[in-house]
């Protein structure tokens, strides 16, 4: 339970089972882009790319919308699948209350999604699924009438391999050494025992810990299964329903959207259109469409679909007909695949969703995509940002107090923090403004003479005067170097927090794993934990103390 909230300028702390959590405005740490500040403090200025920015009015109209579009019989599919998908997996009865209350016309979906990574892979994998989760109580609170769930979208079907790979656990990278090619959901599990084994060895000799149960559910006969049984273990009791879109009876529901795209390729002129207003506005265009916005799936093999005079080329295939392939894909639709400019259309054509979450840099690539959702005659969602956190353990938090650093001293360049911690610590020693004044006032003076002497000299004398320069900064050079000498202690420990909070130059939650979060071995508690420090409506960037 909350024991102390305290609230200054752009910063709170609360204390929750002795983690202190401070809150900062994005836009003041420098840390953000100016329009991935905007997804999340100001999405107004983004109304022509989004059409409803999210708040609570607009989820009711949301509601609306989607309850026009989102049919009885897609509701029992979709509920028919998600009993087929939770087959094999123990009954959780938040899950098992979730997934039927899809079939009520009451019932809206919030969703979040994420590549398969290696024992959940970076650590905003957890915060999005909690945000998620988070987010779906609080609309329970406002509009008692609905029910809301909140579901995980396996992108099982992505065969970027070496995105995810790999993990960082405790400062040690974990490879998963495979030869396998194509879509990694398909992929089987072999060489994932001895990966779990170097997990298993991290906690040796704690106690009472839930390591062993958790890598225990990590298992299946194929990547998609392992993490579907994964988050099932680390969020099942949340309620959270995991979705994985590699799917024969969906596609097959999808199937009028995915002719209409070879027919029409009407995905790639919306994107065109929409991108060029994208850049013209200053921002990022981050999707870049295809003629056709379809992979062609077969087995492990996942390789773009081709336009072509006579057809369309499929690999292993040649070119077929647009006739040739409507049949195939009538008859076998788990054998096509939407990119990332169609996976979109398709989550949103089989779940009657009311907003997605995602990542400020995820959601970039969202703004591109509405006029295909209005081409396609299916609601564009709302989108929110999610919670990004940033943490230090309870060693580096003793370190930080130590060292008199401040949390606000990580929103600048490390090198401007150490030259202005020195300065504090060093008084007037690195102080040359009136050396630099009355050097200033040299210059000219020099320059002046030389040049008033023989005009022609004007060059030289700024070649000097640059000379000057570079010794004076020479001397800064040469005392900061002494200083940092003798303050290398607290020079130290802020390229130790830089280092845990900004690895290899990006931010802490791309890099950590919540594993490496939990050196007791308790990974359960410590979800627990952030997801009761996770607020879903506040949008500034979280700093957690241990």
């Amino acid at each position: 339970m909350k024991i102390a909230v305290q609230n200054a300028h752009k910063r709170q702390v609360v204390y929750f089972c002795l983690m202190q959590k401070f809150t900062f405005d994005r836009r003041q740490t420098e840390l953000f882009s100016d329009q991935q500040n905007l997804l999340a403090y100001d999405q107004e200025r983004l109304r022509s790319f989004i059409g409803r920015t999210f708040t609570l009015d607009n989820v009711q109209k949301q509601i609306g919308d989607k309850s026009k579009e989102f049919s009885a019989s897609k509701r029992e599919l979709l509920v028919s699948e998600l009993r087929k998908q939770y087959g094999d997996l123990p009954a959780l009865a938040k899950v098992e209350d979730n997934i039927s209350a899809l079939l009520n016309a009451n019932t809206f979906t919030v969703t979040t999604g994420h590549q398969l990574s290696l024992f959940t892979g970076p650590v905003f994998f957890v915060y999005k699924i909690l945000h998620v989760i988070r987010l779906c109580e609080e609309l329970a609170k406002e509009f008692k009438e609905f029910q809301f769930v909140p579901v995980f979208w396996m992108a099982s079907e992505d065969h970027d391999l070496e995105e995810v790979r790999s993990v960082d656990i405790f400062g040690k990278s974990l490879f998963w050494e495979t030869d396998q090619e194509g879509a990694v959901g398909r992929m089987d599990t072999e060489g994932m025992e001895e990966l779990k084994s170097v997990v298993r060895g991290f906690f040796q000799g704690k106690e009472n810990i839930d390591v062993d149960q958790i890598l225990d559910a990590y298992s299946g006969g194929t990547q998609s299964q392992a993490l579907f049984h994964l988050v099932h273990e680390l969020f099942g009791n949340f309620g959270l329903v995991c979705l994985d879109g590699d799917n024969q009876e969906l596609k097959k529901s999808f199937i009028p959207i995915m002719e209409k795209e070879l027919k029409e390729a009407f995905a790639h002129k919306e994107v065109e259109a929409i991108s060029r207003e994208v850049a013209r506005e200053g921002f990022k265009v981050q999707v870049k469409s295809r003629e056709v916005n379809l992979f062609y799936l077969n087995g492990l093999k996942r390789d773009r679909i081709l336009k072509e005079e006579a057809g369309f080329y499929l690999k292993e295939e040649g070119v077929q007909s647009l006739e040739a392939v409507i049949e195939l894909m009538h008859q076998q639709p788990d054998l096509f695949s939407p990119n990332v400019v169609l996976r979109p259309l398709y989550q949103e054509y089989i779940l009657p969703n009311l907003c997605y979450v995602g990542g400020v840099g995820e959601l970039s690539y969202w703004l591109q995509l509405k006029g295909v959702f209005e081409e396609a005659s299916i609601t564009y969602p709302l989108i929110h940002a999610r919670t990004s956190i940033l943490y230090l353990d309870a060693n580096s938090s003793r370190k930080m107090e130590k060292a008199n650093l401040q949390l606000e001293d990580f929103f600048q360049d490390k090198e401007a923090l150490k030259r202005s911690k020195l300065l504090e610590q060093s008084g007037n020693e690195l102080d040359l403004s009136q050396v630099e004044s009355s050097m200033n006032g040299l210059k000219q003076g020099l320059y002046e003479k030389i040049v008033s002497a023989d005009p022609g000299l004007q060059k030289y004398a700024e070649a000097e005067l640059v000379k000057l320069d570079k010794q004076l900064d020479a001397i800064r050079d040469k005392l900061t170097r002494s200083l940092k000498q003798r303050h290398e202690v607290q020079m130290n420990t802020i390229d130790q927090l830089f280092d845990k909070l900004f690895p290899n130059g990006i931010l802490q939650e791309r890099v950590l794993n919540i594993f490496g979060m939990c050196p007791d071995g308790k990974i359960h508690d410590r979800i627990s934990q952030l997801y009761n420090l996770i607020d879903p409506l506040d949008p500034d960037l979280v700093l957690l103390l241990d």
